[in-house]
């Protein structure tokens, strides 16, 4: 086979590929044989490409070859903040199902010098055609690279893509890679987000396993969900109301009339009945005006995708994926053009004449096609232009003549004959008719008729879809007079807007540009789906409550993210790209950008969407656990693996942390006070911590886990009301870490002489303690601290049960008996002054021995396991007992970042002036 040229063909599915190479090879010599994926097939044969003898190999892909994703570290639920998603690597990978065609390419790939790809000619064609270049290349980088551009699986459509090979278009290709990788982060982050937000929290029925229910996000999808609920709270929202108006009839030999009052109505009743008893009074009608002209009913453009599914709906009641399904069938068996066209209009090289003489022959419809081709009866006529061409395949048209073939479904032959029956119509002339219109005066007040007469059906004969009413009504001339037989007021109500359609709704995607020709079957099929929206029988749509409380929810918000503006701009960015105008990493960064602030908003404001849920459902009691990681708030970049933010989010203990969400690989973590009972980051950023952003967390604690000094809703120091740095630069912060514990030690300890476990048993001590110490295990009024009140009496004393009492050196307050629960000292007690004014400290066991117990220094926080803090002391008058203090925090932990010596965090106990004394 000296000079000859091995070619890969590649079809986008096998029965395309099997039906390329039968045209191609007229089914002579045609060998077959096996690839290493049994389902694509190889065909084999001889061909002649410009007069260069070609060796035609044809094999096939199914569908995309590739698949786009996350890279592992962030494609688990708990592996990352889904804010993290929006610049986290994505990677192009030939999932583990399409192997063997990827080896079958590579081994074919490896022994030809051409490669011709035979995708379907639309974007999404495109870009699997790259996704096979890219295999080819891989391994054999001298390939040349050529492309079929073919609209109908018949013979002169075939061999021509054959003879006349073009480049593939890389624009067609960057616009979905684009649209992939917007569409993949903004529904991962969103859906992972209001997953993991309400899933748990309430008991949604819409499921009948819940916990593995997903609250699926997509830009397309909650757009076209928006459009059902906005129509439905229209429907709702009304309120009718009552109106009037006056009809009139007139009877002649010639037949009745029924003039319409051109006001037409009323909704103030009395006027309505002043004008109506004007008429009744003066009841004579005379005829002011009446006109003849000739109306014309235009046949339908050519027929698109959109156009097919609207009509199939509206006509048989298919739905738009069934619809898309059938005439995919259609397609592939040669009988009906490409089906996904934006296209609505012919180019002057199609041979329209060719494809009606085609259809001569049929038993409905070929008595008409004969007429349209005979130039004596003027039925011909050259079709109208829709204004759409997507430059790639011509509207929608029979390809093959069929009367119905062996193993067709009744759909098969309803779809087959619309396609049909539309081209037909679209080449014929309008349908003609005689409209008249009267006008009359009765007392003052105009009335109008008019009346249909059809002289010429046209297209109507073979459109059978489509009607024309006509209706006679009488003859009459001006200043004629005659008595109504009929005049009378009648009452009725308005009427909310019908619910929207599959043909409706099909419209709003289209004028609002969402999605494409060829998807937007697939996003109302995700919203019967996903159990957000119903379709009657009447293929009308109605949210559920789940669809209803996700928009409400960010209708809230005071945003619109339900609404198409976002997508529609989307769209058509990648409409730019699609034809050289914009870049695709331009359009990513714009769209991401613009997302990932939409994303950080909806977070900050989910409480929005926690109370549209509560309107609609049941709380559920299941604990969240470990779903926080995907519910977090952003509050800084990760400073430690600077890969990851830093996430608020609570552990499984219930206490507020601040962890990286690269967790487990980084294990960043600041823990935050035990006693805080609600936290929430804002969208204000700390001015004084770098590298920012760093932003403030707003903080509600426990009154009863602080000291009197502090307020429970938490004032940061030069940064706003009820707000916090985790920065470093928050002193007040800090404070309250060092005396009220971190969450992580208060999660595994009691509050009593008794440790409980559970998350309920903690709870319920906190709130149940003495009011005087915060202990548990007796009531306020039995509280040992209130028995001694006097500022004069001793500092060890004894109470009336015969246990010590201590009273505070300083100022003779009764002292609190705490327990410690450190390492060190688990279960000592001791006894601190309550007063803020003081930092009296002193172990149980010291008071048998005669300690007369110590004040700390204002800079450590001697205060017991209760989180009271103490005030400001001396520094003279404790620097003498310096060397002989320890020095602890809340929970009885040394205190760290200062020297231990005195306590002075300027200096460390190395070099402390006091050391030694």
């Amino acid at each position: 086979m000296s000079g000859t040229i091995k070619v890969l063909n590649v079809a986008e599915k096998p029965s395309v590929a099997k039906s390329v190479s039968g045209i191609l090879s007229r089914n002579q010599a045609l060998r077959v044989r096996d690839g290493r994926s049994r389902y694509n097939r190889i065909f084999e044969f001889n061909y002649s490409i410009r007069g260069q003898p070609c060796h035609m190999l044809f094999t096939s892909v199914t569908g995309h070859l590739m698949e786009l994703e996350f890279e592992d570290r962030f494609r688990k639920w708990h592996s990352c903040d889904p804010l993290d998603l929006y610049h986290a690597p994505v990677r192009k990978f030939v999932p583990e199902d399409k192997l063997d065609i990827k080896r079958t390419l590579e081994e074919e790939a490896r022994r030809c010098q051409w490669l011709v790809l035979w995708l379907d000619c639309d974007r999404e064609g495109e870009n699997i055609a790259f996704e096979v270049i890219n295999v080819c290349r891989a391994v054999n980088r001298h390939l040349t690279i050529r492309r079929a551009r073919f609209s109908a699986l018949i013979d002169r459509e075939i061999h021509h893509a054959m003879q006349n090979l073009i480049d593939p278009n890389p624009w067609f290709s960057d616009a979905v890679d684009a649209r992939q990788e917007i569409d993949l982060r903004i529904g991962a982050s969103f859906t992972r987000f209001q997953t993991m937000l309400l899933r748990d929290k309430f008991v949604i029925d819409s499921a009948t396993d819940d916990r593995n229910l997903v609250l699926s996000y997509g830009p397309c999808q909650f757009a076209t969900l928006g459009f059902v609920v906005e129509r439905y709270w229209e429907v709702q929202s009304h309120e009718p109301e009552e109106f009037w108006t006056i009809n009139c009839s007139h009877r002649s030999d010639e037949g009745v009339a029924t003039f319409n009052w051109m006001r037409g109505h009323l909704f103030d009743y009395t006027c309505a009945v002043i004008v109506y008893e004007m008429c009744v009074q003066e009841p004579t009608a005379t005829v002011t005006k009446v006109q003849h002209k000739e109306k014309l009913k235009y046949p339908p453009y050519p027929l698109n995708t959109i156009e097919l599914e609207k009509r199939a709906s509206r006509y048989f009641r298919m739905s738009s994926e069934h619809t898309m399904k059938v005439a995919e069938e259609l397609y592939q068996a040669g009988f009906i053009s490409y089906p996904r066209t934006e296209t609505d209009c012919f180019s002057s090289r199609t041979d329209l004449h060719a494809i009606v003489q085609e259809q001569q022959g049929h038993p409905d419809w070929g008595s008409y096609a004969q007429r349209l081709l005979d130039p004596e009866t003027g039925l011909w006529r050259n079709p109208g232009s829709g204004g759409h061409d997507d430059k790639a395949h011509p509207p929608i048209h029979p390809t093959k003549f069929s009367t119905g073939e062996h193993g067709w479904s009744q759909d098969h032959r309803t779809l087959y004959e619309l396609v049909v029956r539309h081209f037909l119509a679209c080449v014929s002339q309008p349908a003609v008719g005689a409209e008249t219109t009267v006008e009359i005066d009765i007392a003052g007040e105009l009335f109008s008729a008019s009346g249909r007469v059809i002289l010429e059906r046209n297209y109507l004969d073979v459109y059978r879809y489509e009607s024309w009413g006509g209706s006679m009504i009488p003859t009459y001339t001006v200043g004629q007079q005659f008595a109504p037989a009929s005049l009378t007021l009648d009452t009725g109500v308005t009427r909310p807007p019908p619910l929207l359609s599959e043909a409706d709704l099909l419209s709003c995607m289209d004028k609002a540009g969402i999605g494409t020709d060829a998807t937007m079957h697939d996003h109302i099929k995700k919203l019967l789906d996903r159990f957000y929206a119903t379709k009657d029988s009447n293929t009308r749509f109605s949210p559920t409550n789940l669809g209803e409380a996700l928009v409400m929810g960010y209708d809230d918000m005071g945003y619109e993210l339900w609404k198409p503006n976002l997508r529609s701009m989307m769209e058509f960015d990648m409409k730019e790209v699609s034809v050289g105008n914009k870049s695709k990493d331009e359009v990513l960064a714009t769209c991401l950008q613009q997302m990932k602030a939409c994303f950080f908003d909806a977070r900050l404001n989910k409480v929005k969407l926690l109370e549209a849920m509560a309107v609609f459902f049941e709380r559920s009691n299941r604990a969240v656990g470990g779903d926080n990681y995907a519910a977090g708030e952003v509050v800084r970049q990760c400073d430690l693996c600077q890969e990851s933010s830093m996430v608020l989010k609570k552990n499984r203990d219930g206490n507020f942390m601040v962890g990286c969400s690269g967790f487990p690989q980084c294990r960043n973590a600041i823990w935050l006070p035990g006693s805080i009972l609600e936290a929430a980051v804002t969208s204000n950023i700390c001015s004084s911590c770098n590298p920012g952003p760093v932003y403030l967390i707003q903080f509600k604690f426990l009154q009863i886990e602080i000291p009197p000094g502090f307020n429970a809703n938490h004032l940061g120091k030069d940064i706003g009301p009820m707000t916090g740095c985790i920065g470093g630069c928050d002193d007040t912060l800090r404070q309250l870490i060092e005396i009220c514990g971190t969450g992580s030690r208060m999660s595994a300890r009691g509050r009593g002489p008794t440790t409980t476990s559970s998350n309920g048993q903690r709870s319920s001590n906190r709130h149940n303690g003495c009011v005087h110490c915060q202990q548990t295990g007796h009531s306020s009024n039995d509280c040992p601290s209130q028995f001694s009140r006097s500022r004069n009496s001793q500092s060890h004393t004894h109470s009336e049960n015969g246990d010590p009492s201590v009273s505070c050196s300083t100022c003779g307050m009764p002292c609190v008996l705490r327990t410690a629960n450190t390492a060190n000292n688990r279960g000592r007690k001791f006894y601190s002054c309550p007063s803020q004014e003081c930092n009296f400290f002193i172990w149980e066991d010291g008071v048998s021995n005669g300690n007369d117990g110590r004040s700390i220094p204002s800079t450590n926080c001697s205060a017991s396991n209760s989180g009271r803090r103490g005030g400001r002391g001396q520094s003279g008058r404790n620097r003498s007992h310096a060397a002989d203090t320890t020095f602890v925090s809340a929970t009885g932990d040394p205190v760290s970042n200062r020297c231990y010596v005195c306590g002075d965090p300027s200096h460390f106990a190395n070099v402390c002036p006091n050391r030694g004394m």
